[in-house]
């Protein structure tokens, strides 16, 4: 446990009043992703809806009933301005990962909270309502239940899950499906592939835990909340989040007004080595 936590961010009871709130913000997101939801653009030029508030706001209410003490940094509250200080631990929320695919009745929007500790991703929980699996983080791999949004959380039905071994074969690469950059396409001509998906969201980081693909690489603009989670989660599952230059991906950034530099998410560490 990292020195500043005064509490295990694993325990059982911790753990599932996230997954508890995280599926009810996803009820909340499906409600208006069933019946329509209008759509504003935020001074960054990307989308917000009501789905996105709503969601926040549920999150917010819960994480402060959950842990009064801990310091909670969502998107949406951020849209106005990006806190002056933070403490040693907080949380960071996006209550609606993925807005554009939402917005096109895509399946890859997600809830993410993740909690940081001493600018360490140390445990996260996502859920994607409409492929209705849950992913959350555990102190020596991931789980996943499969559950619907009417459904009733049962964290006995959790699979454990640790990333597999790379595929002599070549790597699955899965890439941003509307943000790829040119460097992610130049990279990935330098190695060995024998699958190349896309999704959107934090979905990505579920899929490489899951073992649905190995490498993961982002190059371009993403911001803290948008990778906390996942980043737990894959690391639980012993997977890797670095930058470009092999650093690990930290937290806090307020000097970058908490966005992150380009990096690479990957199910272990060598991923190098299927250089063509």
């Amino acid at each position: 446990m990292t020195d500043s936590l005064t509490f295990d961010p694993h325990a059982p009871d911790f753990m599932q009043a996230l997954c508890q709130m995280s599926l009810e913000a996803g009820q909340v997101i499906m409600r208006h992703y069933r019946n329509g939801v209008a759509t504003e653009t935020k001074s960054d030029q990307s989308p917000v809806t009501q789905a996105d508030r709503d969601a926040e706001k549920l999150l917010e209410k819960a994480l402060a009933i959950l842990a009064p003490n801990v310091q909670i940094i969502g998107e949406e509250a951020c849209a106005s301005a990006v806190p002056e200080t933070l403490d040693p631990v907080f949380f960071l929320l996006d209550p609606l990962d993925g807005t554009r695919d939402f917005i096109a009745k895509g399946k890859d929007f997600t809830v993410n909270i993740g909690l940081v500790c001493d600018e360490k991703a140390v445990a996260g929980v996502i859920y994607a309502p409409v492929h209705e699996k849950l992913y959350f983080s555990g102190e020596n791999a991931a789980y996943r239940i499969d559950i619907a949004p009417d459904g009733q959380l049962d964290m006995s039905q959790a699979t454990r899950l640790i990333v597999p071994p790379f595929d002599p074969a070549g790597l699955r690469v899965i890439a941003s499906a509307k943000h790829r950059a040119k460097e992610t396409d130049e990279l990935i001509s330098q190695l060995h592939i024998k699958q190349t998906m896309g999704a959107s969201s934090s979905y990505k980081f579920c899929l490489l835990a899951d073992g649905k693909a190995d490498l993961y690489p982002r190059h371009g603009r993403t911001m803290e909340w948008d990778t906390a989670a996942g980043q737990a989660i894959l690391q639980a599952a012993g997977g890797v989040v670095t930058t470009t230059d092999h650093a690990p991906l930290t937290y806090g950034k307020l000097d970058r007004g908490l966005d992150n530099p380009s990096f690479i998410a990957a199910t272990a560490a060598n991923w190098q080595d299927a250089e063509k």
